[in-house]
């Protein structure tokens, strides 16, 4: 499989493009700034943009949603509890196929009701749900660290050792990490107890 991460905007984004090696079929995750940065990767290898996906609603992993649309032909996919115009949606278990490489929608929500994860041959799209080293705010509208202790304890921890987090900005010691190294060096996935994890976010 095909992985472009590509740092954008101010905020230290990144945007993917996970595409089929065969068949160049693929999709672009969280389009937000930059987007000539993610055309020049889509064309350099020839990748044909079959889908666009959030991981989340927040303004900054969707503000290029129109453009790409607009560049790609594409539709737009985000979890059914967002409330943003989109074409496909998507739910907890739901596969999305390109070519012959498939993703799997986890459903992480925590730093925001609609926030999911995709899981593709081994690779960990994390959006704002786990960050290398971290997680993401809960201080937003809908966001909640009790339901954010579940999504990462209960859900992505129990993840492979060797799936690889590739996390929605560039907070991090390096750029990706994986379950195993997370689990043993993050803070957050230190915690002992909901209560213990919750007081680290504030709530």
């Amino acid at each position: 499989m095909i992985v472009h991460q590509i740092l954008v905007g101010g905020m230290e984004n990144f945007t993917y493009v996970l595409a089929d090696e065969k068949t160049k079929k693929g999709i672009v995750i969280d389009p937000s700034w930059d987007l000539d940065r993610v055309d020049k990767a889509v064309r350099a290898d020839g990748i044909k943009i079959e889908l666009i996906v959030n991981t989340h609603h927040h303004y900054d992993h969707t503000t290029g949603n129109e453009e790409m649309a607009r560049m790609t032909g594409a539709p737009i996919a985000q979890h059914e509890l967002s409330e943003l115009p989109h074409e496909r949606t998507l739910r907890d278990g739901d596969t999305i196929e390109f070519g012959s490489c498939s993703a799997r929608v986890i459903h992480t929500p925590g730093h925001s009701t609609d926030g999911i994860c995709l899981l593709a041959d081994g690779k960990l799209v994390t959006g704002d749900t786990l960050f290398v080293g971290g997680c993401g705010r809960v201080d937003f509208p809908g966001g909640s660290a009790r339901v954010l202790y579940k999504s990462l304890f209960e859900v992505l921890a129990r993840l492979d050792g060797s799936t690889e987090v590739l996390p929605g900005h560039d907070y991090g010691a390096t750029p990706t990490s994986t379950m195993e190294q997370e689990r043993r060096t993050s803070p957050y996935l230190q915690a002992k107890s909901e209560d213990e994890f919750a007081a680290m976010l504030g709530q």
